[in-house]
């Protein structure tokens, strides 16, 4: 009972004092649809997501992040003092007390029917808006557009996302003059639960743009396929971002009935950095490379 009379006392109190303050605020509307109100200058920044602290970050801006969320913590160029919060469980007295200007969340924070892991602290007075995972380029592109724009970077946003472009525009002309497509499966968790994915997904995209075909392309978003069905579509590649087991590779071409896959048995089973595979940011070029070069070696590694 003591501990959420102090919650709601610190909420009453940040919510005055935000009320209070003479800080313009601006009106926008978040990746969810959802309009929300934020100061015109923003000095303290809570990023609640990996790819969320990658944009800010390459925007110039890690000295305004006082905290960010745990799968953020291995980012090169964070500062090492930062506060840790819970991704999907953020402690909202600790985020309060750190009075921050705004925080930057996630879809993914939303798990499980608890619903907003952030309402405690919107209702003291402290902004949050969402970026529901994207599942195209297209919207990483708008991802960063928003978070440079309210961050007030525009132009640096302008920049990440033309350099991105520049470097996708690269590989897919490559990409485009490929007859002879190599059938791929890509993997983002091992046996024996497999975890890969189908069309409306950015990794499948990135598949195409190199000029591959995804073996699962019929199906929707992310999927659970069997053994059976792996080695039923017989794929040219196999790619993994899994790190665990540490020989993932290995483990794959052992499976039982994976030895009849042409993968296998060409040894075109690869590894592509999980980090850049896995988030949906601009870092996801770092991915696009690898898969590239995996894929076609003799088209990309000229």
């Amino acid at each position: 009972m003591k501990k959420r009379f102090l919650a709601c006392l610190l909420a009453i109190m940040m919510f005055i004092m935000v009320g209070c303050s003479s800080q313009k605020q601006r009106k926008i509307i978040d990746r969810e649809g959802t309009e929300v109100s934020i100061p015109t200058k923003i000095e303290k920044i809570v990023s609640t997501a990996p790819s969320n602290t990658e944009v800010i970050l390459d925007l110039g801006l890690g000295d305004k992040l006082v905290a960010i969320d745990k799968y953020s913590s291995d980012i090169e160029g964070l500062k090492g003092n930062l506060t840790k919060i819970d991704f999907s469980n953020p402690d909202a007295e600790a985020i309060i007390a750190l009075e921050p200007d705004i925080i930057i969340a996630s879809g993914h924070n939303k798990t499980g029917s608890a619903g907003d892991p952030f309402k405690a602290v919107s209702d003291a007075g402290i902004p949050v808006v969402y970026i529901p995972s994207s599942d195209s380029i297209d919207g990483i592109y708008k991802d960063i557009e928003f978070i440079s724009n309210v961050l007030g970077q525009d132009k640096k946003g302008e920049e990440l996302i033309s350099n991105m472009k520049s470097e996708i525009d690269k590989i897919a002309s490559i990409g485009k003059t490929i007859k002879d497509k190599k059938s791929v499966y890509f993997e983002i968790a091992p046996a024996p639960d497999m975890y890969s994915f189908g069309s409306d997904t950015f990794l499948n995209e990135m598949i195409e743009i190199v000029g591959a075909e995804n073996i699962f392309k019929d199906e929707k978003s992310w999927i659970s396929p069997s053994a059976e069905s792996i080695i039923d579509k017989n794929p040219d590649v196999i790619l993994t971002n899994v790190d665990y087991p540490k020989n993932s590779i290995e483990e794959i071409k052992t499976r039982d009935g994976f030895e009849n896959i042409k993968a296998v048995k060409n040894n075109e089973v690869y590894k592509v950095d999980k980090n850049s595979s896995s988030r949906p940011s601009n870092k996801i070029i770092l991915a696009l490379d690898q898969m590239a070069k995996a894929i076609y070696p003799d088209k990309y590694e000229k």
